[in-house]
Parts: C-alpha cells; structure tokens; sequence
C-alpha cells in the first residue's frame, strides 16, 4: 500500500503559491526592460571641467585687464599733465609766491642792506615757486615711471598699449625736465637773484 500522499490540486495553498511565483517573475522583467530602456550619463556630464565656468573666469579676466589698462592710461595722462603744469607754472605756486612776496614786503621794512631788501621782496618768493613746481614735476616723475614699472609686477605677458607708454615717457622727460630746472633755480644756479651795486 503506498503511504506517499500527493497533493491535492484542489487545495487553496497550491493555487496561491504558482500565482506568487508569477508575479515576481514579471516584476522581474519590467525592472530589467527599464534598465534597458534609460539611456547611460554622457561623458561630458562626468567631467570635471564646465564650459560655462570657463567662459566666466575668460570674462573676468578680461575685465580685470581692461580696468588695469583704463588705470594706467589715466595715470600716465595725469603725470604727462602735472608734468607740463609745473613747467608753466601752476595756480598754486603762484599763489604762494604772491603770499610770500607781501611777507617779504613787511619784513623789507626792517632790512638794512639793499641785498636784503631784494632778497625778501623777490628772492623768497622765486624760490618758493620753484620748490612748488619743483614738487609737482617730481610727483609727474614718480608716476610715469611707475605706470611703466606696473606690468613688471603684475600678471607675465600682459604690457601697456603703445599710446600709454609714449604718454608715459613723454611725462618721465617733462618731470625729469622740471626737476632739473627748478633744481637749479632753487639754489640760484641758474637765474641767480641780482646783486646790489
């Protein structure tokens, strides 16, 4: 007698467990056909380097460059200006020789000599306006020369436009003419006070 009992296709647990298996196999596929079907990360998006980026650090490059040279212009401008303001004699060192020459007017009343006299009516007042102007060129000078120096020390490769240094130099040759010259009139070697027959 055979004792081995099958089962029975009737019973409700062989129905449920063959729908199960079903199911997973299904659930199964669509995970795969969905694999399938997403498209894989382009290369470009893995790299490191974005072109946006780039462009903006070219764009502000460019603008850090173009203020650099507007700076300079203006510089070089400026010392070629203050440069032919102290050879022609400028506002304010007139307006210091006028103050000193009342003051030498009052302390002329006390002068013995006549070289004293001249000396504080005139004298102080040239030297003042020559130490004035002799300032201002110094400062045209000082400028000049460190809008030329500039591109030395900044970023390699990058120089002045043509126009700047021709400016530039322009203003070394008028402050190093103007120190020279009020140099000189300052220690009354050139133009000396007259004397006193």
């Amino acid at each position: 007698m055979d004792t081995t009992k099958t089962a029975d296709p009737t019973a409700p647990e062989a129905e449920t467990a063959e729908p199960q298996a079903t199911e997973a196999q299904a659930d199964r596929k669509d995970t795969a056909a969905e694999t399938a079907q997403t498209p894989a990360a382009p290369e470009s998006d893995l790299s490191d380097e974005d072109p946006d980026e780039d462009a903006l650090l070219d764009e502000l490059d460019d603008t850090a460059r173009q203020s650099d040279g507007v700076g300079s212009a203006a510089s070089a401008v400026v010392a070629a200006g203050l440069g032919l303001v102290a050879l022609s004699g400028s506002w304010v060192s007139r307006v210091f020789a006028e103050r000193q020459t009342l003051v030498g007017q009052i302390e002329s009343v006390n002068a013995a000599t006549t070289e004293a006299k001249i000396e504080a009516l005139y004298g102080d007042a040239w030297h003042l306006t020559a130490l004035v102007n002799g300032v201002l060129s110094t400062l045209a000078l000082l400028l000049a020369v460190f809008v030329l120096a500039r591109p030395a020390f900044g970023a390699p490769g990058r120089t002045l436009p043509t126009w700047v240094r021709a400016v530039s130099w322009a203003a070394v040759a008028l402050g190093a003419l103007g120190v020279l010259l009020f140099g000189l009139m300052y220690f009354d070697i050139l133009a000396p006070l007259p004397k006193a027959a």
